[in-house]
């Protein structure tokens, strides 16, 4: 029988810095919040003042899990140790599998302006931890948008809406990562898989869920069901984000995400010896 998704629990994001003191809000990875499986951070940075941001994410190590990054404006050039480079411009993602190991930078390409984005950490199976390093990277261009009403368009990351599926592919957590763009009040029904974890962050304005209003660092963690009904009220923006739990131990410090003490030790005794 379809059900419709209902708010759990609202959490409110944590002002906090991180990289070389770039000012961010945490929305998940806080004592309140330490993790929805497989979901194990959530970061935005939003800020027109360069002091927030202009210092960057200097070169630091990953490994047994997944960054994703999604821009809505400025410019981050991401390097590695591997030799990849590329540029994050608006629009644009990133789905960083660091699997058994990575030292990478994301340092901004801008000395003013607005920089805002998104990164989210993902998780990996025991089975996929030490798997080789990839990316997908999409530019603008490479994301759909899909109109779901006269008022509101969703671009596509990752997952499936109706007969569109986004670029993004990982089979052992079968996300869904959506960004709603409401252009002025409405109601819409989008489909999630009953098996995944759902939950949606407000950037921009205002939506409800069931009546409940959501705004702009709030998180509402979505229980049971097979599709969400949300309403924007006036010009708004979210992410709706799904995956599919891995149901594992974690062992996790710093940048590394394992499923035991003993392979968290591992894996900095790997990177201290220089064996990334």
């Amino acid at each position: 029988m379809s059900r419709v998704r209902k708010i759990v629990h609202i959490f409110h994001g944590t002002p906090t810095q991180d990289g070389a003191g770039v000012q961010l809000t945490r929305m998940i990875g806080t004592r309140q919040l330490p993790l929805l499986d497989p979901f194990l951070m959530l970061d935005v940075f939003r800020s027109d003042n360069a002091q927030d941001y202009i210092a960057g994410f200097p070169n630091h190590p990953h490994r047994g899990f997944e960054t994703v990054t999604y821009m809505k404006a400025g410019r981050m050039r991401h390097k590695d140790h591997l030799g990849n480079e590329g540029l994050m411009e608006p629009g644009s993602a990133q789905w960083m599998t660091a699997g058994r190991g990575i030292i990478h930078s994301e340092m901004p390409e801008q000395l003013d302006g607005l920089m805002w984005g998104f990164q989210l950490w993902v998780n990996l199976p025991a089975a996929l931890k030490m798997t080789a390093p990839q990316y997908q990277e999409m530019g603008p261009a490479d994301i759909p948008d899909v109109v779901l009403n006269e008022r509101l368009t969703a671009r596509l990351v990752a997952g499936k809406l109706g007969q569109t599926n986004g670029p993004i592919h990982q089979p052992a957590t079968q996300p869904l990562f959506v960004d709603l763009i409401a252009s002025d009040s409405t109601d819409v029904q989008i489909d999630v898989p009953q098996s995944h974890q759902a939950f949606l962050v407000v950037y921009e304005g205002t939506f409800s869920i069931d009546g409940t209003s959501l705004q702009p660092t709030q998180l509402a963690q979505l229980g049971d069901g097979d599709r969400v009904v949300l309403t924007s009220h006036g010009k708004a923006g979210a992410l709706l984000v799904a995956g599919k739990p891995i149901d594992e131990p974690i062992a996790r410090y710093g940048p590394f995400v394992m499923n035991t003490e003993a392979e968290l030790k591992q894996a900095f005794d790997d990177y201290r010896s220089g064996r990334f």
